[in-house]
């Protein structure tokens, strides 16, 4: 696991420069308060504040004397998040300190940020993380700062590794490190299992994959007090679509079709890191989605663990079907949260778009307190209905339930109201319809693999016991 914290130098760290972010707005007045030497070397660069931008500032020895970086105007601020990381991306090596321009209650993104832009991928090729360290700004806990960073740096990379080598073995590896690092209880049910252990939906998607790519069921519990909180992650390691076979572009980023599993394993992490009063659960149904002779077909009924019998339609749609088997076993113990992570619709990103995940959640107060909290910490969600209407498009009249229906209307709303009919035993239930995706480079999160909706669920567990 990365241990991003090497991007924050200690608080009585010697011979820091002064780093100055320089809000456009209000660029004028503070332009006024300097010395004549630094006004005109400030306008001789064209600097007045522009978003992202860095000047660097002389010093008296011929040296850098500092720096200063441009947040941009309201409208600029508003329309990006971590600009911070923009700036250590450009600064040269060395310790800096944030000397003024920073907005109270800002700090804890600002670090955030910064060690984010130190996140690379290099399991293939090698890549350099900057080289300049930032004194953490007072008033923000680098300890926990660096939890959560370690966290999705996790998730990051473990939705980056390509299928080749992040098959439903090697994600159970990363569980099992993960479990280890932090002393807590895991067991795995492979193959053949599944069905002795009545997870058949589980069985049935991933009985196609090779022998050493068979699925599983990996079950993680650390805690011994505190509310009950499990974590459901779909752990599609590569889903090619089965027999209703996805064409080539569409199949060309289904490595990601794990970020579910991703996500909540790298929240996990910041939550057993931070030493959180809960006792977690984390399902993860790990499966590949292949072709081959013993492939589950269209048409085909399926016995559900919890009973309801689901109608095959689309074979492409399986992300719901190992969910379900996990979510009713993790219902059976009457959590007091329960939550699923998927990169599950392509709806979902029709309705939001990359950036933000879909949140669906009964419990109103719950609902509120996510979105909000995912304002707070740079990590948007958005929240969806549970449309008890559409309940009818997803009984199909042969079975119980369809896992795909036709028509193309409210496909991630139909998606998670299939999800709902498994999950309940549990007193509150919260599902996230994701990406996992970065398709554009932004601030603190280069193109490729990237957690949503984690840290939102971590800032409100704190406050799960009250509610």
């Amino acid at each position: 696991m990365k241990d991003l914290s090497t991007g924050f130098a200690p608080q009585d760290a010697a011979d820091t420069r002064p780093l100055h972010l320089i809000d456009a707005d209000t660029f004028g007045d503070w332009l006024g308060r300097q010395d004549d030497a630094r006004r005109n070397w400030i306008a001789a660069a064209g600097f007045s504040g522009q978003a992202g931008r860095v000047l660097l500032l002389p010093g008296s020895d011929g040296g850098i004397g500092g720096a200063l970086f441009g947040l941009g105007d309201a409208t600029s601020r508003a329309r990006g998040r971590f600009p911070l990381a923009q700036a250590r991306a450009a600064l040269p090596a060395g310790d800096w300190r944030i000397e003024s321009g920073l907005a109270p209650g800002a700090e804890a993104e600002a670090a955030l940020g910064w060690l984010l832009a130190g996140c690379v991928f290099d399991r293939y090729a090698g890549a350099e993380p900057p080289k300049a360290r930032l004194v953490p700004p007072e008033g923000c806990d680098p300890d926990r700062i660096a939890a959560i960073a370690a966290g999705e740096a996790l998730t990051r990379d473990l939705i980056n590794t390509p299928a080749n080598d992040m098959g439903p073995a090697e994600l159970e590896a990363a569980a099992e490190d993960l479990a280890t690092r932090h002393g807590a209880q895991m067991s795995v049910i492979r193959g053949e299992e599944l069905l002795s252990n009545d997870l058949p939906l589980i069985h049935t998607v991933g009985r196609a994959a090779a022998p050493h790519r068979a699925p599983r069921l990996i079950d993680m519990r650390w805690g011994t007090s505190g509310p009950t909180v499990t974590l459901v992650g779909k752990g599609v390691c590569f889903d090619t679509g089965g027999l209703n076979l996805k064409p080539g572009s569409s199949m060309a980023l289904m490595k990601k079709d794990m970020g579910g599993a991703a996500t909540v394993l790298g929240l996990a992490h910041m939550i057993m890191a931070l030493g959180l009063e809960v006792r977690l659960r984390v399902l993860v149904p790990a499966v590949e989605n292949a072709v081959s002779g013993d492939a589950f077909r269209p048409g085909d009924i399926l016995r559900s663990r919890k009973g309801p019998s689901v109608e095959i339609n689309n074979t492409d749609a399986e992300g719901r079907l190992v969910l379900a088997d996990a979510l009713a076993l993790g219902a059976e113990e009457r959590p007091d949260l329960m939550v699923s992570m998927a990169t599950l619709t392509g709806a979902a990103r029709v309705a939001l778009g990359p950036d933000l995940g879909a949140l669906f959640c009964d419990d109103d107060g719950l609902a509120d307190a996510m979105v909000s909290a995912g304002r707070a910490v740079g990590d948007p969600v958005w929240r969806l209905p549970f449309w008890e209407p559409y309940e009818t498009m997803i009984e199909p009249g042969i079975a119980d339930l369809d896992n795909a229906p036709s028509g193309g209307f409210a496909g991630a709303i139909t998606a998670a109201l299939f999800l709902r009919r498994f999950a309940g035993g549990a007193v509150r239930y919260a599902h996230f319809d994701i990406y996992g995706w970065q398709p554009q480079a932004a601030p603190a999160r280069p193109k490729g693999g990237v957690g949503q909706g984690g840290r939102a669920i971590l800032e409100i567990l704190p406050g799960l016991g009250e509610g």
